[in-house]
């Protein structure tokens, strides 16, 4: 069993004098998530089309699943799924004849072909609408569709380029279970997404790029200890004993609101640093305390001086049009 799925060594990409990719570095373990992120233009789609045998790097040494990419493209392509951020399947087919016709360009046994497909149909709660025109279908359906089709090779390392564009919070969530019973299964997921809520939920370690670079690597829980901006908040019971405790905390930087009664403490967010502030007070006064951590949002403005770009337009066949249509939902 290999126990890197992907693995990343100085990889550059150029078209002319503009360097997309410039040095990126990676080591994704097997059955985990992982997600890229960055602006638009940063290079995380070049990297998927280089992974995943699409596009060729100018530099660099790549094995995904144990296969050298430069050397065994073949066997890269042998172990990989790719899905895109809009849908690939066939809207005039149904469910079960999408499925067939991957099962025929796998080249799979008619009998495991039919196993297999049937499985993923109630895998993936098409078991209604298996032989409707996926014409009929909202957006999350044909997007569960998508996945299931990416899935009928059995690939052990799937990339998904932005997977839940255009669905609704509540599709998106469901998405979010059925890729989580994916990885539970020991597949690997390479994620890139605009949704950093989405990269928080999913992602064991996230890489932030941009530029062509990768500027951060870490959980995100790391990313975000990274970033200042976390505080300790503390609301008192009295003016006078916001006033008492503003002089047990002096010398420590802090923001101080009469109104509101309340003293903001930068903090890490650590238990060990809340221990240390409430040590100086005297609690009995402080009516309430709560954490305030930087967020993805945070580390990405931090990181590339821009937000996440989650304007873009829904694809056809969303959620909110195919209802609209009396599709099914």
């Amino acid at each position: 069993m290999v126990s890197t799925a992907i693995s990343v060594v100085g990889l550059r990409k150029a078209y002319g004098e503009h360097r997309v990719l410039d040095g990126v570095d990676l080591e994704i373990p097997a059955g985990s998530v992982f997600s890229l992120l960055g602006p638009n233009g940063a290079g995380k789609t070049t990297t998927v089309k280089i992974l995943s045998t699409l596009l060729k790097a100018d530099e660099g040494r790549v094995t995904v699943a144990g296969h050298d990419l430069a050397a065994d493209p073949d066997g890269v392509r042998g172990s990989i799924g790719v899905t895109g951020q809009f849908s690939a399947v066939d809207p005039f087919l149904n469910a079960e004849e999408n499925l067939a016709l991957m099962g025929r360009l796998w080249h799979l046994d008619k009998r495991v072909a039919k196993e297999r497909c049937a499985r993923l149909i109630e895998q993936f709660d098409l078991v209604e609408a298996a032989r409707k025109p996926v014409l009929t279908y909202s957006g999350g359906m044909k997007r569960r569709l998508d996945l299931a089709m990416t899935l009928v090779g059995a690939p052990r390392v799937i990339f998904l380029d932005e997977p839940t564009t255009g669905l609704d919070p509540r599709v998106r969530r469901a998405m979010w279970d059925l890729l989580r019973d994916l990885v539970a299964d020991g597949v690997t997921l390479f994620l890139t997404t605009q949704y950093l809520e989405e990269a928080d939920q999913l992602a064991d370690r996230i890489a932030v790029l941009n530029g062509g670079r990768l500027v951060a690597q870490g959980t995100p829980e790391q990313l975000k200890r990274q970033i200042p901006g976390g505080s300790i908040d503390l609301r008192f019971t009295s003016t006078a004993a916001l006033a008492t405790a503003a002089a047990a905390l002096d010398g420590t930087p802090l923001t101080r609101d009469e109104d509101s009664m309340t003293l903001r403490v930068p903090s890490d967010g650590s238990a060990a640093a809340v221990q240390g502030v409430l040590a100086r007070l005297d609690v009995s006064t402080v009516g309430e305390l709560s954490l305030k951590t930087p967020d993805l949002d945070d580390v990405f403005l931090a990181l590339t001086g821009q937000t996440p770009d989650t304007s873009k337009s829904e694809p056809a066949g969303t959620v909110g049009a195919d209802t609209e249509n009396g599709a099914l939902v």
